[in-house]
């Protein structure tokens, strides 16, 4: 195993971080119900947690809403026997949850006890501008640190999905320890990006990477290349040959500003697949062949980009508090993967405030939310501000015929 430096906090961490929101699941009907239901194949799971880690992996990420609460409690099954002390352990804490100071104390109690064990690193969950705001009013950040002084745990740092501006932002306002960003071969201008990676490196801010392989996006099967001709034309035509996941873990591995690698493992194949990647890993080590490669591939994946939204916020604020962007990005993953992923596409979409009744209660309950397509009155405010020249209020009422009507994508928008 490789290791790099955890920014400035003095150990070393090993380049291959294991993820735990995608863990191996098995069906069993719900005695309540009756009905089937998905739930973590324990056996498995501890068993592909312990075998990275005797492969020398030394960082373990969970969360609180991971597999519906189920996998901070694995993960401290997984660290019994001696496990825990080879490894360092993130959890985070759940921030569109918390609505008054009081809910830091019960959640990471709560977590404490799911765990049976005490983390070392306790993230901030999914920071934005509107979370950064509630750390402030909610004195969240005393709380971090009185909870760290007690002992909870070792280190702050936060998980992050917003712009490059409120991520900079997020940065200067604290010393922190880590952060954590999506980052990939298509990302470079999502989100914080490379030029957020950058700064955060240039502070010797521990970088943690999510979504490295964007949710098996950049992982096609061999048997489904076909179907992706461009992306199969740039592989084929790559003089280095390797696999689609090994091509997007060497990406952002080669950056020096990286310390550690999350990957979302499901099989014990991913988990011997990536250790051989990650052994293989270096930075400012791929070749100009190899940055030709990937280059390509991030041409040849533009093709299949429906809608050429780059989540640069100018649309936003919708004055009917319609998500745009949000709404965007989940109608170019259900273009990408097709009818076959619209039940996971879904579940996001059915979270959403549908209706201003729905926003006014969860206002007044102190609860966040995303607004759904439905709340478009097809102003066209936002038809002036987009960059792209995006249609948004006609993609708006089209999001509403695949989601609320359940209409197919492929019937409603030319794919």
């Amino acid at each position: 195993m490789k290791y790099r430096k955890m920014g400035f906090l003095g150990w070393e961490v090993s380049v291959l971080g294991f993820g735990t929101m995608r863990l191996p699941i098995i069906q069993v009907k719900d005695e309540n119900t009756q009905k089937m239901k998905s739930i973590i194949d324990e056996k498995e799971a501890i068993k592909m947690i312990r075998y990275a880690i005797d492969n020398e992996v030394n960082y373990i990420d969970t969360a609180y809403p991971y597999h519906d609460g189920e996998s901070e409690v694995l993960v401290g099954k997984a660290l019994k026997d001696g496990y825990r002390e080879k490894v360092h352990l993130t959890t985070k804490l759940p921030m569109w949850m918390v609505k008054k100071t009081e809910d830091f104390d019960l959640f990471l109690k709560q977590q404490i006890e799911r765990l049976q064990i005490n983390p070392d690193i306790y993230l901030f969950h999914g920071l934005n501008k509107q979370r950064l705001e509630k750390i402030k009013i909610l004195n969240l950040i005393e709380k971090m640190e009185q909870a760290k002084a007690k002992g909870l745990f070792k280190y702050i740092g936060f998980s992050f999905h917003d712009n490059i501006e409120v991520f900079k932002e997020i940065i200067d306002f604290y010393h922190w320890d880590c952060c954590q960003i999506q980052f990939n071969y298509l990302d470079i201008n999502y989100q914080a990006g490379t030029e957020g990676l950058k700064y955060a490196g240039s502070k010797n801010i521990a970088v943690i990477i999510m979504e490295p392989i964007r949710g098996g996006q950049l992982a096609i099967p061999e048997e489904k290349l076909d179907s992706k001709p461009e992306i199969k034309m740039a592989l084929d035509n790559s003089k280095i040959k390797r696999t689609m996941p090994d091509w997007a873990l060497q990406f952002v591995w080669n950056h020096p500003e990286v310390s550690v690698v999350l990957s979302g493992m499901s099989t014990m194949q991913h988990v011997e697949e990536n250790l051989e990647s990650a052994n293989s890993s270096g930075v400012n080590t791929l070749s100009e062949d190899e940055l030709l490669t990937i280059s390509k591939l991030r041409e040849a994946y533009s093709k299949y980009i429906l809608i050429p939204c780059t989540s640069c916020r100018y649309c936003m604020p919708c004055p009917n508090s319609v998500s745009i962007p949000f709404i965007l990005r989940i109608i170019n993953d259900l273009a990408y993967w097709g009818e076959s992923g619209k039940p996971r596409i879904d579940f996001f979409y059915n979270r959403m405030a549908k209706t201003q009744a729905d926003i006014e209660k969860r206002k007044s309950e102190g609860e966040e939310f995303d607004g759904a397509a439905s709340l478009c009155i097809q102003c066209g405010e936002c038809l002036g501000k987009c960059p792209q020249q995006i249609k948004i209020p006609e993609i708006m009422e089209k999001a509403n015929e695949i989601f609320e009507k359940g209409k197919k994508i492929s019937d409603v928008l030319k794919l």
